[in-house]
């Protein structure tokens, strides 16, 4: 039995959002499967006090810079990505990985659906306004899920919703969320929490990232359509190369 864990709705990706700086001298795009890894970030406290992303901060600012994403983004990515190493040293997820998935699904935190609407992550690193997608009630192609946090995330008691800047539908987020800022709490709108949450998702079942099939497996589990997948692979290989995302 297949159980779709996380919900990627399509119409959240649109070409809009990648256009790249005019002139820029583009690499072209590798198609290895898993896409090859962006430059680590610096080793860092993960079980200090805080906001432990903040201390990747120079670190980002430049590829923040090259590849047109927030910083915040970019230190989310990182830290869960660090995260990962100690808590499940076998996965080997790259941070550019979970920077594939953020973009395709709400281009880090700043697309909500509606094109004249645009989101953007707050000084803590919170989506304002919150991204909730539509209800998954069976129509429009969505798949039909019944409410399973009493709207507690996504405000609808009913059906449920994908949520946040990495989409998590509630069911998925009380199984894979973690706080990753140090506020106590995992909230699927926060960059942080959402990032290591889903990288929580990606490594769970003793996955190995380093190997096509389960690099695959993983991104699947988010979507299974091989298009989001060529989506993701081809954003994290653009990240890998230290530019912009297309597509």
């Amino acid at each position: 039995m297949v159980i779709v864990l996380i919900i990627v709705l399509s119409f959240w990706v649109i070409s809009l959002f990648g256009i790249d700086t005019p002139g820029s001298n583009r690499r072209p795009v590798p198609t290895d499967v898993p896409p090859a890894a962006a430059v680590a970030p610096p080793a860092i406290d993960v079980h200090g006090p805080g906001r432990t992303s903040d201390l990747l901060a120079e670190w980002a600012e430049p590829i923040a810079e090259d590849t047109n994403m927030d910083p915040q983004a970019v230190r989310a990515y990182g830290n869960a990505a660090l995260i990962a190493a100690e808590a499940w040293p076998g996965c080997n997820l790259q941070w550019n990985t979970l920077a594939g998935i953020g973009w395709v699904e709400t281009r880090h935190g700043t697309y909500t659906g509606k094109l004249f609407d645009a989101a953007e992550l707050d000084a803590n690193g919170v989506v304002v306004p919150p991204i909730v997608g539509p209800a998954l009630d069976g129509t429009q192609g969505f798949a039909r899920i019944l409410d399973t946090d009493n709207g507690h995330f996504d405000n609808d008691t009913e059906f449920d919703r994908a949520v946040g800047p990495m989409q998590f539908i509630p069911e998925s987020w009380n199984r894979f969320g973690r706080d990753a800022n140090g506020d106590g709490y995992a909230d699927p709108q926060q960059i942080d929490d959402a990032a290591l949450g889903a990288a929580n998702l990606l490594c769970s079942g003793g996955r190995d990232l380093s190997t096509a099939e389960d690099w695959q497996s993983a991104i699947l589990g988010y979507n299974h359509s091989n298009d989001y997948l060529a989506r993701v692979r081809d954003a994290a290989a653009n990240y890998a190369l230290r530019q912009a995302a297309l597509r």
